[in-house]
């Protein structure tokens, strides 16, 4: 979905379901159901109790489907603050804002602050702005991630991506021109 606006709705778990709003803004292009419902299907070993890392959240459709399947909470950073308060209404509206927290802010800023880390990422930047080198560059070297940590990366099908040595691909699919790839972390040798 591009740029449309409509509704998505949640795959599965206590929320499933749910319906979220899908605003009409240039390059937001929310994760289809079918590869959402993939990769929350490779991600059903590390998702509950996990923390989650919503990068980029959009509608938030991602860290939402994280927390109906048992995540213990969910950062959204979302630097578009109509976005932003439209997430944090359907947060409460589903009732999960006690264990998430919306961040209007830009990527870059949020991940200059140190923070816990985060046992999965959902980094699925807007295409045009090719932001994912950097920005998994900043997840790598900041401590971002947990040891064995998952990190999703939705991409172009075509780009090649400059991704940290402790990143190993885990599972991918293609999806029209949308690359779909779970990675996970390894602990750095030496």
């Amino acid at each position: 979905m591009s740029g449309g606006s409509g509704r998505v709705r949640i795959i599965a778990g206590r929320l499933r379901g749910s319906r979220i709003d899908v605003p009409d803004r240039p390059g937001l292009r929310p994760t289809p159901d079918r590869v959402r419902e993939t990769l929350f299907n490779w991600l059903m070993p590390y998702v509950g109790g996990a923390r989650v890392l919503d990068l980029f959240a959009g509608t938030g459709a991602l860290g939402i489907e994280a927390l109906s399947r048992g995540a213990e909470s969910v950062d959204f950073v979302e630097r578009d603050r109509g976005l932003a308060e439209a997430l944090r209404t359907t947060l409460a509206r589903l009732k999960v804002a006690d264990v998430s927290h919306v961040h209007a802010t830009v990527a870059e800023t949020f991940l200059a602050q140190a923070r816990p880390p985060y046992a999965i990422v959902f980094l699925d930047p807007p295409f045009a702005e090719n932001l994912w080198a950097a920005t998994a560059q900043r997840l790598e070297a900041g401590g971002f991630l947990v040891d064995g940590a998952m990190i999703y990366v939705e991409s172009p099908a075509r780009t090649r991506l400059d991704l940290p040595d402790a990143w190993r691909l885990h599972r991918e699919l293609m999806a029209g021109e949308v690359r779909a790839a779970l990675y996970r972390r390894v602990a750095p040798v030496g």
